[in-house]
């Protein structure tokens, strides 16, 4: 059953981002519009679109999401391997999509200061961590102010 409904819903995703499908919906909307005299604009001939409407957004909203969570999984797998594959790159990325609002919010912050880091540094891909960087620039200004013969400050 259940790969026969993934089935169907990658089906019907497939089929209503298409041309046809919008095509459909333009033309139910017309046929519509053209009996709207017909019928004298009744109540009835109002809650038949009404009620067609609303049954298909509730069923897209289902397969707008599923769309969505599949895409993002596939997105995140080939980031993973990206990441995993790339020589000095953190492996703490990798799953980073499973950790909490709060870690994500610590770990923007680390990269946030590895990026002011970076910007006072001739070459920007040098490290990967705050540690290796910090003692990098602790290296740096000893180096700096032993060269100029002032004490250097860390």
């Amino acid at each position: 059953m259940g790969r026969w409904l993934e089935s169907a819903s990658r089906e019907v995703t497939d089929w209503s981002g298409s041309s046809w499908a919008f095509g459909l919906a333009a033309l139910v909307i017309l046929v519509w519009l053209v009996t709207g005299p017909i019928f004298g604009f009744s109540d009835t001939w109002q809650l038949v679109i009404n009620t067609g409407t609303t049954i298909v957004t509730f069923l897209m909203v289902f397969l707008i999401q599923r769309s969505q969570n599949k895409d993002s999984l596939a997105i995140q797998l080939k980031l993973n391997e990206l990441v995993a594959a790339m020589k000095g790159a953190s492996n703490r990325l990798i799953d980073v999509e499973s950790l909490s609002e709060e870690e994500l919010r610590l770990l923007h912050r680390h990269y946030a200061k590895l990026v002011a880091m970076a910007k006072k540094d001739a070459d920007v891909g040098e490290s990967h961590s705050i540690e290796e960087a910090e003692a990098r620039h602790v290296r740096k200004r000893r180096s700096r102010a032993e060269g100029q013969g002032a004490p250097a400050q860390g």
